[in-house]
């Protein structure tokens, strides 16, 4: 199908594969002391696991799998929050699919439903904005959730739902953002990270430039990538050329999706509905500053923590994790998903126990779909086509 085959041509991944055992060569990393690159997006871990991509590269290169989806690093609160709303009388609650089985305190959403809740799978904000127009008697909430790429679409909805005046339709604004949890993983003393694969659908949003500080302040190379086989693969031989050339800059080999300055019309509608918050708590990562954001105060009608008085606009009380869930982990690279001791046993894709098992991008659901590792102690399958 043109463009996508020349994106799996086999004799130019058997290049680039070439080249990366070279250069990994020329670095001196081994499969005892691998070059760690990280690759944010939940997207690419998928990408990585699905065309066998981890088992291609050269065994001195190690795939770190970030905190790049953005349903997984949802703490369990937010889950709560979210069927408190819905199980209100009156309410519409309209979300992504992926968000439907994301386990908090109480179940899912999936499970809310089943109890009798209102809850329906829409596939855009612009889906609520329609359910609010036929249904003017209930209040329809948007679970606004996603990094850069899903926010502007949100902000979209908002202005549109002013507009129009459509005053029973509002949104609880969990968006968050991608730089800030790649500095604090970076702060960290004990993460071992030699380069980045930067997320490429975050990046047409926001451009390249929002990763300089991980050159500039923190001397890591990143390569914004593209989702298909060659396009990973090439990015991983640029970053491993500036770590044998000892550089470290901002590449984007993803250029023919990827605008070096983003998208205007999207920056510009969330600079008018979005402000920063104080903070945000991220799922194995705590409090992070200025990494999530809220509905601006003169919006503030069309914010659902204002009009239910839940969320960061309400008393928060912390929600522990379940007994040896190692979802924070997983997600910040300390450890693969098949070393958690729950892994495959107490958390599977039919009962589980975090997100990263039935989210599109969750790592843990990457290695159970594609990895052929549906056990703890499994061994991966050979090749995946």
């Amino acid at each position: 199908m043109k463009h996508v085959t020349e994106f799996r041509d086999p004799a130019l991944a058997k290049s680039l594969l070439a080249e990366i055992a070279r250069l990994t060569r020329q670095i001196g990393a081994t499969r005892a002391r691998p070059v760690h690159i990280m690759e944010i997006c939940g997207g690419h871990t998928h990408a990585i696991f699905r065309f066998g991509l981890n088992m291609l590269v050269d065994e001195g290169v190690e795939f770190i799998h970030g905190p790049g989806c953005p349903v997984c690093v949802l703490p369990m609160a937010r889950v709560d929050e979210c069927i408190e709303i819905a199980e209100r009388a009156g309410v519409i609650f309209t979300t992504f699919g992926d968000a439907m089985r994301v386990p908090g305190t109480r179940g899912s959403l999936l499970q809310a439903k089943a109890r009798g809740a209102d809850i329906r799978m829409v596939y855009s904000p612009l889906d609520a904005l329609e359910i609010a127009r036929r249904n003017p008697e209930h209040q329809v909430v948007f679970f606004g959730l996603g990094f850069e790429t899903t926010t502007p679409a949100t902000a979209f909805a908002i202005q549109t739902a002013s507009r129009e005046g459509l005053e029973n339709f509002s949104v609880f604004c969990n968006h968050i953002t991608v730089p800030e949890p790649i500095r604090a993983l970076l702060n960290d003393p004990h993460m071992q990270l030699d380069g980045f694969i930067g997320p490429g659908h975050v990046s047409m949003v926001i451009g390249t430039h929002a990763y300089d500080f991980i050159a500039r302040d923190f001397g890591k190379p990143i390569v914004v990538a593209g989702f298909e086989p060659l396009d990973l693969l090439q990015s991983v031989a640029m970053v491993l050329r500036q770590i044998a050339g000892r550089r470290a800059e901002v590449e984007n080999q993803y250029a023919r999706i990827v605008p070096e300055h983003g998208n205007p019309a999207s920056i510009a509608a969330m600079a008018d509905v979005y402000a920063r918050r104080p903070s945000f708590e991220w799922r194995g990562l705590g409090e992070i500053d200025a990494s999530g954001l809220r509905i601006r105060d003169h919006y503030a009608r069309f914010d659902a923590e204002v009009r239910f008085g839940v969320g960061y606009g309400a008393a928060r009380r912390p929600v522990p994790e379940p007994e040896g869930c190692a979802c924070g982990a997983v997600m910040t690279g300390r450890i693969k998903p098949t070393a958690c001791p729950q892994y495959g046993r107490g958390c599977t894709p039919d009962m589980p126990l975090g997100a990263l098992m039935v989210s599109s991008e969750g790592a843990c659901a990457a290695y159970w779909q594609y990895g052929g590792m549906r056990g703890r102690d499994a061994t991966p399958a050979q090749s995946v086509s």
